[in-house]
C-alpha cells in the first residue's frame, strides 16, 4: 500500500472520530444529547485549548520536563532489558534461577510502586524515570529474550562449523536475530515510557503533561484533561516516528514483504 493512500485512510478515521464528537456533543438526539459536553467537551473547544498553550508558550515548559523523564526512562529501561535478555538467553542456568523472581517483580502493580518511588527518590524527576524503567525494562527484556532464544538451531550449528567465536556468534546470529524482537518491543516500549512519566506527574509533582491533566481534572475541565491527552498522544506518536527510522536504518539488510492484492 502506497504512503499517500495510508496517510489518507489514517487521516480518514480521525476525521470520523472527530465528527462523531462533534456531532454528539453538540447536537441533541431524541431531546437530548449523548455526550455530556461538560464531561466531554467539545473537539473545537479542546483544539482552542491547545492553540493557546502552544500559543502562549506555557506547554513547552511542561513538554520538556516530561519528554525528559521518558526519554531517561526509555533509554535506561531499554539498555537494561536488552543487557538483561542477551544475558539470561545466553545463560540458561542464571534464567531458571532468576526466572520466578522476575515474574514475581513484573506482576506488581505500578501504581504501587509509584508511591513507594516518591518516598525513595521525592517528588523530583527521578521518582518518574523509575517508575518509566520499570515498564520499560519487562517489555525490552523479555522480547529480547524471546529474540535470542528463536536463533535457528541450523543457523547456530552452521556459524559453528565455520568456526565462529562467541563474538563473532554474537555480532552475526544472536545480534541480528533479536533485533527485529527488540524493536517491536521499543515501539511499545516508547508509549509505556511516556505512560510512567505522566502517571508519577500525576500522582505528584509541579509540572509536566500529568501535572497539567490532573490540575484540569481537579476543577472538572473536561477542555484541559482531553487536550493535555490529544498532546501526550501526539508527542507518542513523534517518538515512536523517530524510533521507526532507526529501525529502518539498522534493518535494512530485511528483506520486505511482498504485499499481494494491495
Amino acid at each position: 500500500m502506497r504512503q499517500t493512500k495510508l496517510f489518507f485512510l489514517q487521516m480518514l478515521v480521525a476525521a470520523i472520530a472527530l465528527a462523531l464528537w462533534h456531532t454528539l456533543t453538540t447536537y441533541p438526539l431524541f431531546g437530548r444529547l449523548l455526550l455530556d459536553p461538560f464531561f466531554f467537551s467539545k473537539p473545537l473547544d479542546v483544539a482552542a485549548r491547545i492553540v493557546k498553550w502552544f500559543r502562549e508558550g506555557t506547554i513547552w515548559y511542561h513538554l520538556g520536563i516530561t519528554l525528559t523523564e521518558a526519554m531517561l526512562a526509555f533509554v535506561a529501561g531499554s539498555i537494561a532489558g536488552i543487557l538483561v535478555g542477551f544475558w539470561f538467553a545466553r545463560k540458561p542456568l542464571i534464567a531458571a534461577v532468576f526466572d520466578p523472581y522476575v515474574k514475581m517483580v513484573n506482576s506488581l502493580p505500578r501504581l504501587v510502586l509509584a508511591p513507594i518511588f516518591t518516598l525513595w527518590l521525592g517528588l523530583g524527576i527521578w521518582s518518574k524515570v523509575a517508575l518509566g524503567v520499570t515498564l520499560v525494562f519487562f517489555i525490552v527484556f523479555f522480547n529480547v529474550y524471546q529474540g535470542v532464544k528463536e536463533v535457528s538451531p541450523s543457523i547456530l550449528a552452521n556459524a559453528r562449523m565455520l568456526g565462529m567465536s562467541e563474538r563473532q556468534l554474537m555480532r552475526h546470529v544472536y545480534w541480528p536475530s533479536a533485533l527485529s524482537w527488540m524493536f517491536s518491543s521499543l515501539h511499545t516500549s516508547v508509549g509505556f515510557a511516556v505512560v510512567g512519566a505522566v502517571v508519577g506527574e500525576y500522582l505528584g509533582s509541579a509540572a509536566g503533561l500529568g501535572y497539567i491533566i490532573q490540575q484540569a481534572e481537579g476543577i472538572f475541565d473536561a477542555a484541559g484533561v482531553f487536550a493535555g491527552m490529544i498532546v501526550l498522544a501526539a508527542f507518542v506518536i513523534v517518538i515512536d516516528a523517530v524510533v521507526t527510522l532507526v529501525e529502518k536504518r539498522l534493518l535494512i539488510w530485511r528483506p520486505k514483504v511482498t504485499e499481494v492484492g494491495v
